[in-house]
C-alpha cells in the first residue's frame, strides 16, 4: 500500500501543470476513496494533502479528507473539512449528510438535524439522511419525530431489523410499550440472527419485571454473540432477580473476563456474595471497587458492613469515617458508627455519633415540604446501596477512562476560595486577575483561591466554623462573615449549609464575580455527592432512556448558571471559563467544554490546568494527537502526570 501512496503521489507531481491535470486530480481523488473503502484512512489523508496543496477549491478533496479524519475520531477536523467542502459546494449532499453524523457525535444535535434535513432536501430519494437524523431526534429524545424519519427509511426497504429496534426505542420512549414490543419481534422476524433486536426486547421485558421472559432473550442474543457485554451484564441481574445468584456470579465473572474494568460488576458481585453471607468473598470484591474507585461513598459504606459482620470493628469503623469524610452529611454513617463505638465501649464516641446522625436526619425532614425525594435518599442510604447496579451506572463523575487502559485520567478540579493559605493564586498558574485582589482575609479567615486542596486540619477547621457560627448567629451578620463561613462550611464538605450562606451573601453583593464561583463549586460538588447516593438500577432500552421513572436526573445546570452570571460581571476572569468548562465536560458536553478551555487559554496562556483537561477531553472526543499536544504544553507548564498520559497514548498508537 505504501508503494501505491508513493507511485500516486509522483504521478500527481509529474502531471501538475500538464493539460491533462484535472483528470488526474480526478483520478488521485478516486484512489483515496479506493483506500478510504479498505479503512486506510492516514494513507488517504497523505494523497489528499497533495491534492488540496495543488488546488485550495478541490471540494471532493476536502469532503474526502474530511470523511478520512471521521474515520480516524478526529470530529473537530472532519467537522472543519466537510464544513469547507461544503462552502466550495453548497449543494454537496455527502458532505451535509457525513457533517452531520459528526455534528451529533459531538452532541449537537440542533446543528446534526439542519445538515441531514439539508441532505434531504438536496436528495429525498436517499433512506440515509432520514435515518441519521431519526437517531438524532431520538438521541435528543423527539419521539414523534424520530417515528416520522424511520417510517420514511421503512419506505425504502422494509427489510431492516435496526430500523424496526429504533422504532421500538422510539415508541418506548413515548411510553407505548406494546408497540415497543411489536416493533422488536418486528425486528427478531427480520433477522433472526441480529443479537441487539433480542438484547433490546430482554430490556423492555426487565422494565416490566418479566424475568423468565427476558432471560430467554438475554440467552437468544449471547446465542449470536457471545462477547456481547450488554446482554452478558443484564442477564446477571436478571438471575438476580430469580434469586439464581451462583448462576448470576457465573455470569459476572465471564463480563469480568471480556472487561476487567466494570466496576459495577464488582460491586453486584460484593451484593451478591453479601446475600449468600460469603463474607470473605464480598469483602474481596469490595476491594476491588475501591481499588478501582477510592472516592466511592457507597464501597466504604458496604465494606463497612461486611467488616462489621466479620467483628472487624475497627477496620469497619475507619470506612465508616472515611464516608464521612467523603460526605460528611452521611447520617446512617454516623448512626452506624456509633452502634460499632458502643461495642467497643466508647460511649461517648456513640453518643456524639447518634446525635450527630439524629440531627442530621431532623434537618433533612424539615427540609422535607421542598423536596420529599431528598430524605429518602439520605436517610435511607442503606437500602439504597444494597441495590444491584445497571450495566450503564457510574461509579465516579470526575475521570476520562482511557481506552485499553487500567488508569483513569482525572481532569484537574475547579478554582475557589479556600481556607489555609495567604498567596492567592500559586506559582504555576503563572495568573492573577485585580478582582483577587484583597481577597485574602476574610473575617479572620486566611484564604486562597485555588484548585488545590488546602487540607487545613480538622482543629482548625472546627475552631473557625464554631467562632464564625457564634458571631452570625449571634446577630453580628456581615457580608464578610457569611461568605467566610460558607468557605469554612464548604471545606467540611457541608453543602447545603454552604450554598444557603453564600447565596445569603450574594443577596447583601450580587455583583461579586467570586461569590458565583464558589457557589457554583460548592452546588456542583454536592450534586457529585447526591448523585452517589442515588438509586442507580436503571434498567432501560438505552444510557438515556428509562421506562422505570426510578432514576432521578442530576445536572449541573444551576452551577453553570452561575458562572454564566460570573462571566458577565468579569468576563475577562479565566478561571470562570475553567470552571464552566469542568462543568461541561462532566456534564457530557466536550464541545463545549473545549470552546470554554480555549477562552481560558486566551485570557491565561500559561494556565497549565486548562491545557491538561482540553488534551483530556480533546483524547476523549478522539482527537489524540491535538490532546497530547496540550497535554505536552501542560507538562512544560510544570504538570508533570501529563507526561504520563502522553507516553501511554503514543505507546499505543506504535503498537497499532
Amino acid at each position: 500500500m505504501k508503494r501505491l501512496v508513493a507511485i500516486l503521489a509522483m504521478l500527481f507531481v509529474l502531471c501538475v501543470g500538464q493539460s491533462h491535470a484535472q483528470y488526474n486530480k480526478r483520478y488521485i481523488a478516486w484512489a483515496s476513496r479506493n483506500m478510504l473503502a479498505s479503512d486506510n484512512y492516514d494513507e488517504a489523508i497523505s494523497i489528499l494533502n497533495a491534492l488540496i496543496r495543488s488546488d485550495k477549491e478541490a471540494h471532493e478533496a476536502f469532503f474526502l479528507r474530511g470523511y478520512a479524519k471521521l474515520g480516524l475520531g478526529d470530529l473537530l477536523g472532519a467537522k472543519e473539512d466537510l464544513s469547507r467542502a461544503i462552502e466550495l459546494n453548497p449543494v454537496y449532499t455527502e458532505a451535509f449528510h457525513y457533517r452531520g453524523i459528526v455534528n451529533a457525535e459531538l452532541g449537537n444535535y440542533e446543528d446534526a438535524v439542519s445538515d441531514f434535513t439539508e441532505a434531504i432536501d438536496l436528495r429525498p430519494d436517499i433512506a440515509g439522511s432520514y435515518y441519521s437524523r431519526g437517531v438524532t431526534h431520538m438521541r435528543n429524545k423527539q419521539w414523534v419525530k424520530s417515528l416520522v424519519d424511520f417510517n420514511m427509511v421503512l419506505r425504502f426497504t422494509d427489510k431492516d431489523a435496526q430500523t424496526y429496534i429504533n422504532r421500538g426505542i422510539a415508541l418506548c420512549g413515548m411510553r407505548d410499550t406494546l408497540g415497543g414490543h411489536e416493533m422488536f419481534d418486528k425486528a427478531i422476524r427480520t433477522n433472526r440472527e441480529y443479537p441487539e433486536a433480542y438484547n433490546q426486547k430482554a430490556i423492555l421485558l426487565m422494565a416490566q419485571e418479566r424475568w423468565d421472559e427476558a432471560l430467554e432473550m438475554f440467552d437468544m442474543a449471547l446465542k449470536y454473540d457471545s462477547t456481547y457485554l450488554s446482554p452478558l451484564f443484564n442477564r446477571a441481574i436478571t438471575l438476580c432477580q430469580l434469586e439464581r445468584y451462583d448462576e448470576a456470579i457465573e455470569a459476572y465473572g465471564r463480563v469480568l473476563e471480556i472487561d476487567p474494568y466494570i466496576t459495577s460488576a464488582y460491586y453486584n458481585l460484593a451484593i451478591i456474595y453479601s446475600r449468600q453471607e460469603n463474607l470473605p468473598k464480598a469483602l474481596e470484591n469490595y476491594n476491588l471497587v475501591l481499588e478501582h474507585t477510592p472516592e466511592n461513598v457507597k464501597g466504604y459504606f458496604n465494606r463497612a458492613g461486611v467488616l462489621a459482620a466479620m467483628k472487624q470493628y475497627q477496620a469497619a469503623i475507619n470506612d465508616y469515617t472515611k464516608a464521612i469524610e467523603l460526605y460528611p452529611d452521611f447520617a446512617n454513617a454516623y448512626l452506624q458508627r456509633g452502634r460499632l463505638k458502643e461495642q467497643l465501649r466508647d460511649y461517648a464516641g456513640a453518643r456524639k455519633d447518634r446525635t450527630t446522625g439524629e440531627r442530621k436526619i431532623a434537618e433533612y425532614k424539615a427540609r422535607l415540604e421542598a423536596d420529599p425525594e431528598e430524605i429518602a435518599m439520605y436517610a435511607d442510604t442503606a437500602g439504597i446501596f444494597s441495590q444491584i447496579l445497571s450495566f450503564e451506572s457510574k461509579m465516579t463523575s470526575k475521570e476520562i477512562r482511557e481506552e485499553n487502559s487500567d488508569k483513569n485520567a482525572t481532569m484537574k478540579e475547579m478554582f475557589r476560595l479556600r481556607m489555609g493559605g495567604h498567596r492567592v493564586v500559586s506559582e504555576r498558574h503563572h495568573y492573577y486577575s485585580p478582582i483577587l485582589e484583597g481577597r485574602e482575609n476574610f473575617a479572620g479567615v486566611s484564604l486562597i483561591f485555588s484548585n488545590t486542596a488546602t487540607a487545613p486540619t480538622e482543629e482548625a477547621l472546627t475552631e473557625e466554623n464554631g467562632r464564625l457560627r457564634q458571631a452570625v448567629e449571634g446577630g453580628q451578620v456581615s457580608q464578610e462573615g457569611l461568605i467566610a463561613w460558607g468557605i469554612v462550611q464548604l471545606s467540611m464538605s457541608q453543602y447545603t449549609s454552604a450554598v444557603n450562606l453564600l447565596s445569603e451573601a450574594i443577596a447583601l453583593n450580587p455583583n461579586d464575580p467570586l461569590l458565583y464561583i464558589n457557589r457554583a463549586v460548592a452546588r456542583a460538588e454536592m450534586i457529585d455527592y447526591i448523585s452517589s447516593f442515588a438509586q442507580n438500577d436503571r434498567i432501560s432500552i438505552d444510557s438515556e432512556l428509562n421506562f422505570t421513572g426510578r432514576t432521578r436526573v442530576y445536572s449541573y445546570d444551576e452551577a453553570i448558571d452561575d458562572l454564566t452570571r460570573a462571566a458577565e460581571l468579569a468576563p475577562d476572569l479565566a478561571y470562570i471559563y475553567f470552571n464552566r468548562a469542568n462543568l461541561y465536560a462532566y456534564s457530557g458536553d466536550m464541545p463545549a467544554a473545549y470552546e470554554d478551555y480555549t477562552r481560558a487559554l486566551e485570557l491565561a496562556p500559561y494556565l497549565a490546568d486548562a491545557y491538561f483537561n482540553r488534551g483530556l477531553v480533546q483524547i476523549y472526543m478522539k482527537d489524540t494527537q491535538k490532546g497530547i499536544i496540550d497535554l505536552g504544553k501542560a507538562g512544560e507548564l510544570g504538570l508533570k502526570e501529563a507526561y504520563d498520559i502522553i507516553k501511554r497514548y503514543r505507546n499505543q498508537d506504535n503498537n497499532k
